[in-house]
């Protein structure tokens, strides 16, 4: 399941520490020591010769603690059928700690801080996990996954090593386990009303500067109107997150969610700062423009995301960020209420001097911390077996998705339709149930990642034919490893946020003309003076030092 902001945490702080990179690389995703560890104490409840593809079924009755982030589009129930049916299939029990959504990641730290987090704790975007690591609260669960056959088999079909070596800290392990994704999936783009475009002789644009040349004709014929107007400024770092997403990705350059202070120049072979790039600076330069000419309007940098698609919705504006699910379940379904005839698609990136690429590192999503308690308790192993069969067995992640064959829906030849009565997402906005509100299925705390063939069964018609054209786009490599070590790391953190704070304040002063171009090498000379060139040193070392590490 797709959030507002999903990608902004994915950025890369730590990579491979090399004692853990080779053993990934040499054993083919095989094991990395767990089997050094002594667990016979630990197996009670576990099942013997647990192999991938094999349903999971602990030897004996157990329950298990596990955060649960309460999305209020969907809260809790004691009743849902999927916990249920978890415990019919698997014999485990989950004990749910029900947390907001909007205090989430407040209220896990409190947790774990104090001893008193749950075993299992899921909804964790990297780099989240970073902050737990020293206190020793969280498992190296690296260490761990020869318990887990199925994750270990996607790993190494699927080809996610290097996507998992970006997340290993400076002692070579990863303490998280991530959602893992056989193909990179977008989820941002522009939408247009493609109505508007009809009369008036326009077509969707598939360039930038074709985006320029149809918001200038939207402007000739609607003066009055800011033909663009844009949203997901708010509760974030970076205002118009989506935006400077996906705008970056067609630069080549990391900004919005996506951006990090450090990147990888392939040409180069090293480190720089991300906002010092020639791309980085024409990125700026575009939206100046567009701002500048009044074709986008300058609260999109500040509004709630209510007013923008209230201005959407009062024919103010004609285009949009937008997600294939706020595409149909927002926008269209509120434009038909209120405007007769009006349609609205959104586009596929539109494409940019970098040419047709997908920015690295979303084969990964948001993933699963274990507390260090769980090793204590003797059915740690059963544990681990559990959340491998749930979270990432095709069978499990069936299951977390659409429920229950026959209940919940039918399947026929890899197409899957909800029993009638039920809805998904607005699917069938008069049905009386809901398979997420009333049986807890699709719950983003449980279904993410998997094959393509599941996560694209439940593809609206927009998103295939979206998706169908990013897929065919090339994504590129991640970047290579430079594991910080701990007190580097330390060093790193205090460098990060001031960075960060002047790239995100100054690159929306640029882009609203509040400040001149003409200042862009002053205000790199400023990035110098808080520490830019250090950072960018400290990462560079760490990476010369892997290489001569490991040959």
């Amino acid at each position: 399941m797709q959030n507002a902001g999903d990608l902004s945490r994915r950025q890369i702080l730590a990579a491979a520490g090399f004692a853990g990179l080779a053993t990934l690389t040499g054993c083919g995703g095989g094991d990395e020591g767990g089997d050094a560890k002594d667990l016979t104490k630990k197996r009670n409840g576990a099942m013997k010769d647990y192999r991938p593809g094999q349903q999971f079924k602990a030897s004996k009755a157990l329950s298990f603690s596990m955060l649960h982030n309460d999305n209020p589009v969907y809260p809790l129930k004691d009743g849902w059928l999927f916990w249920k049916e978890v415990t019919k299939r698997t014999g485990i029990a989950i004990k749910p700690l029900d947390v907001p959504l909007a205090d989430y990641e407040k209220k896990r730290s409190v947790l774990i801080g104090s001893g008193d987090a749950p075993f299992i704790i899921p909804k964790t975007y990297h780099p989240g996990e970073v902050a737990f690591v020293s206190s020793g609260a969280i498992l190296p669960v690296s260490e761990y996954v020869d318990l887990m056959p199925n994750f270990r088999d996607k790993v190494k079909k699927w080809r996610l090593e290097p996507e998992l070596d970006s997340i290993r800290q400076s002692d070579g392990k990863y303490y998280l386990l991530p959602g893992l994704h056989e193909k990179p999936r977008s989820s941002y783009s522009l939408s247009f009303r493609t109505d508007i475009l009809d009369k008036h002789g326009l077509t969707l644009p598939e360039t930038w500067d074709e985006v320029y040349d149809v918001l200038k004709a939207l402007k000739a014929e609607y003066p009055g109107t800011y033909p663009w107007t844009d949203r997901w400024s708010t509760n974030t770092p970076f205002p118009c997150g989506a935006l400077f997403q996906y705008l970056g990705q067609a630069y080549g350059v990391k900004a919005g969610w996506a951006y990090d202070n450090i990147s990888f120049d392939t040409t180069a072979q090293k480190f720089l700062f991300t906002a010092t790039q020639d791309a980085y600076r024409q990125m700026v330069e575009y939206l100046r423009k567009v701002v500048a000419e009044k074709l986008l309007d300058p609260e999109s940098f500040t509004q709630q995301d209510d007013q923008a698609v209230q201005k959407l919705l009062a024919q103010k504006s004609f285009a949009i960020s937008a997600n294939p699910q706020e595409l149909v379940q927002n926008y269209r379904y509120n434009l038909s209420k209120q405007v007769k005839g009006s349609k609205i698609e959104m586009v596929p990136v539109p494409l940019g001097p970098a040419g047709p690429i997908l920015l690295s590192g979303i084969r990964l999503e948001n993933g699963i911390m274990i507390s260090s308690k769980a090793l204590k308790s003797d059915t740690f192993v059963a544990m681990m077996q559990f959340v491998d069969w749930l979270w990432y067995s095709d069978e499990g992640q069936k299951f977390c998705k659409w429920g229950v064959k026959g209940v919940t829906y039918t399947e026929s030849g890899g197409t899957y339709t909800l029993n009638p009565g039920i809805s998904l997402m607005g699917s069938d906005p008069d049905a009386p149930k809901d398979l997420q509100k009333d049986y807890g299925f699709f719950n983003g705390v449980f279904t993410y990642g998997g094959s393509w063939e599941l996560v694209s069964s439940s593809f609206s018609p927009d998103e295939k034919k979206f998706q169908d054209v990013m897929s065919r786009r090339k994504e590129l490599p991640v970047d290579p490893a430079h594991p910080l070590q701990s007190f580097e790391q330390e060093q790193a953190t205090l460098w990060e946020t001031p960075l960060k704070d002047a790239v995100i304040q100054n690159t929306l002063r640029f882009v609203l003309g509040k400040r001149p171009m003409s200042e862009w090498d002053a205000f790199l000379a400023e990035l110098k003076s808080k520490n830019m060139q250090q950072l960018v040193d400290l990462h560079n070392k760490a990476y010369e030092r892997f290489k001569k590490e490991n040959g």
